[in-house]
């Protein structure tokens, strides 16, 4: 049973959803591609298709997993699909870096879960004392939040060693520090090098502002079905409160069929560290409703990535995303049955 809430508060919610029917007579098709293969951290998605929440709000909804041979900036930007889960704030300045018309509409993660992970005997207890320490990261993350560490830190690129997405190297050398997502590497290392990683989450341990797993869409979208975005984000956000709070296994067992390899073992860690960390639902989601997003934030990550260097200061970044979506009635109303 969701914290503070009462069987009879559920038993209302029920019949509230019973009584609803969809915008319009025939369900509007629609396509989200995710950033990854399926895994718990696309559950709310996953639930809403797996629940019929989808199909409560009007929409018939095609989830297609994502990979790394699939670039879904550029899928999205051709139109060949509707929405995409994005990776955080700074894929959504790149698209105005770079021109495209795009737009990030919701974020399903008030926290970067991006972390640096230390074994924990070596002495690490911050991420400052990581300085002039072996740090194992991809290039790809060179080019973004390692910027934001050397500028905090004072690291520097004589620290890099590359990563593979293998952490065999980590747990051979005890003196090395590596990457990681929250929800992934350090339940790997548990369950192969059997012990407990130091985790550092970077929005907690470094003040990292970037938003994560966003909904991203065009421009032209935005302006042409307003009313299928709000459609979408509003299916997402209910489908994210069922996922964290309710009974997941609807969402998880579509899961495990877009993706065999998944056990429920990684899916149960994942779930839990992000209830943990509050990776989907803290501050300013547990009042105006998961996938909010503040300007506040937005310029305080464009801020801390214009000091490093990562975009020049004079682009227009609030084209990266609309804040039109969420925050809602509808979004306050659904955090205030989850935190009365």
């Amino acid at each position: 049973m969701v914290r503070g809430f009462s069987r009879c508060a559920a038993a209302a919610l029920f019949a509230a959803a019973a009584l609803w029917t969809p915008r319009g007579f025939a369900a509007d098709k629609v396509s989200i591609i995710m950033s990854w293969t399926a895994e718990a951290e696309h559950g709310g998605w996953y639930q809403a298709k797996a629940t019929g929440l989808f199909e409560k709000y009007g929409l018939d909804v095609t989830i297609r997993p994502g990979g790394p041979q699939l670039n879904t900036a550029q899928l999205l930007a051709a139109g060949a699909v509707d929405f995409r889960v994005g990776s955080n704030s700074g894929n959504s300045l790149n698209f105005v870096k770079s021109g495209v018309p795009a737009v990030t509409v919701a974020a399903m993660f008030q926290k970067e879960p991006s972390v640096l992970i230390a074994h924990p005997d070596v002495g690490i207890n911050s991420i400052a004392d990581m300085k002039g320490v072996p740090i194992s990261v991809s290039q790809q993350i060179v080019d973004t939040w390692w910027q934001f560490l050397k500028y905090k830190f004072g690291f520097t690129d004589s620290q890099v060693r590359p990563y593979t997405f293998q952490i065999a190297p980590f747990l051979v050398d005890k003196h090395l520090v590596q990457q990681g997502y929250v929800t992934s590497e350090p339940f790997a290392i548990e369950q192969e090098g059997h012990f407990t990683p130091k985790v550092f989450l970077l929005a907690d341990d470094a003040g990292y502002p970037s938003y994560a797993t966003t909904i991203d869409t065009t421009a032209a979208m935005v302006e042409k079905h307003a009313d299928i975005v709000q459609q979408m984000v509003d299916a997402s956000i209910e489908g994210w409160y069922s996922y964290m709070y309710g009974d997941p296994k609807p969402g998880n067992d579509l899961i495990k069929k877009d993706n065999p390899d998944m056990t429920d073992a990684q899916i149960a860690f994942s779930i839990a560290t992000m209830k943990k960390y509050g990776i989907v639902d803290s501050g300013d989601s547990l009042t105006d409703g998961i996938g909010v997003m503040t300007d506040a934030r937005w310029k305080a990550f464009f801020d801390s990535a214009v000091a490093v260097g990562q975009y020049p200061k004079d682009i227009d970044y609030k084209k990266a995303y609309t804040l039109r979506f969420v925050g809602t009635a509808h979004d306050r109303e659904l955090a205030k049955r989850y935190h009365p």
